[in-house]
């Protein structure tokens, strides 16, 4: 109803238009979907002063300077812990921007071989070297990026985030301290089920159509010259690589194989949607729910397995939760709480002699043990 809307403003990248009718919302469509550098700090650098107290750019009509209540949503959680808490390294001069892009290093970094970047990282800066795995191109890559942008180790710049008041073994200290957050969790049988009617619903709303239109404008020629790249920009989006073997086959098999493939993508994309899904709530347990220190916003979970008990166990709860907290009173409802280990080390670095394999992290150690 309208009534949810009253008074709130909107970060997401994921609505309808009925919503946007209801309430302002900010950052739809603003990327260009073949921007492939568009990165975490830039999503931060632009919805920060949206919600900050004091906009720096006088164009900028902050959400509080209305009286509004910002609403963050998700997404991508990771997103959402780079607004909520202080835990990115700037490595991008924003005086002195370049007439032209210039080349993503990280992306340059990211084409050379993982043991090359482990020996690179461990001359530069050994403490995150012995941190991270070998194979984990994508983190070697930006450590080693914020080194040569920044002249300082990338371990010697999260240790000083973490030493700063209120920071932790996660990062630096929380930015808005009068925050909360609404977990909406679902039983896994329901939630695989409701996942994959949403494939299915994207498949009958004209999912594949878009993906061919899309590929014969941008992807075609990249494939014929072997430069397709699914791991940056919006080719790295769940779906596309999913139906990258219908896609350049096509008109170039029988129906029969066409069908196949088909089928194949439609299987894979449900299942990279409930592993992404089942990511995504990892990522709320270990890096909200147990994350060290005082310095963590209230998690009050709402349970949406039933959808037809949204009335009473999503709406009703949750402008409950708002209501009060917005007042400043104690909700009704209890935070979600887990235990964690204030010792385990995410980070430790094995190697298992009977496997010869890195092991990184205590948990997967112990699991190794058993």
């Amino acid at each position: 109803s309208s009534q949810v809307y009253k008074g709130l403003d909107i970060i997401t990248n994921k609505v309808t238009p009925q919503e946007q009718r209801l309430c302002r919302h900010h950052m739809i469509s603003f990327v260009d979907p073949l921007v492939s550098n568009y990165t975490v700090v830039d999503f931060r650098d632009r919805a920060g002063p949206l919600i900050s107290f004091h906009a720096a750019d006088p164009h900028i009509e902050d959400i509080f300077a209305r009286d509004k209540i910002p609403i963050v949503v998700g997404g991508t959680n990771y997103y959402i812990e780079a607004l909520l808490w202080k835990v990115l390294v700037d490595t991008k001069d924003k005086e002195s921007a370049a007439p032209t892009p210039l080349p993503d290093r990280k992306v340059e970094l990211e084409r050379m071989d993982g043991a090359e970047l482990h020996r690179r990282l461990r001359h530069v800066d050994p403490v995150m070297a012995a941190k991270l795995h070998p194979h984990d191109k994508r983190k070697l890559a930006r450590s080693l990026q914020v080194f040569e942008e920044t002249g300082i180790p990338h371990s010697e710049i999260l240790h000083r985030q973490q030493q700063e008041e209120g920071g932790g073994p996660l990062g630096g200290p929380l930015k808005y301290p009068h925050s909360c957050i609404l977990w909406l969790h679902a039983d896994q049988a329901a939630l695989d089920e409701r996942l994959e009617k949403r494939v299915d619903d994207m498949l009958a709303a004209g999912l594949l159509e878009e993906l061919r239109d899309f590929h014969r404008r941008y992807n075609r020629e990249k494939v014929a010259e072997n430069r397709q790249d699914y791991q940056h920009g919006i080719f790295q989006s769940i779906g596309f690589k999913e139906f990258h073997e219908y896609l350049v086959s096509e008109g170039n098999c029988s129906p029969e194989t066409s069908a196949l493939l088909l089928q194949k993508g439609i299987q894979a994309l449900k299942q990279v949607t409930k592993r992404y899904a089942r990511r995504q709530n990892k990522w709320v347990r270990n890096r909200f729910l147990k994350r060290p220190g005082p310095n963590v916003p209230p998690v009050y979970g709402l349970e949406v397995s039933d959808l037809l008990r949204w009335e009473e166990d999503v709406l009703k709860p949750a402008l409950e939760i708002v209501e009060s907290f917005i007042q400043g009173r104690e909700p009704p409802a209890e935070p979600v709480r887990m235990e964690y280990d204030v010792h385990e080390n995410k980070r430790s670095h094995r190697v298992c002699e009977v496997c010869d394999r890195v092991i990184i992290g205590d948990r997967e150690w112990a699991g190794r043990m058993r």
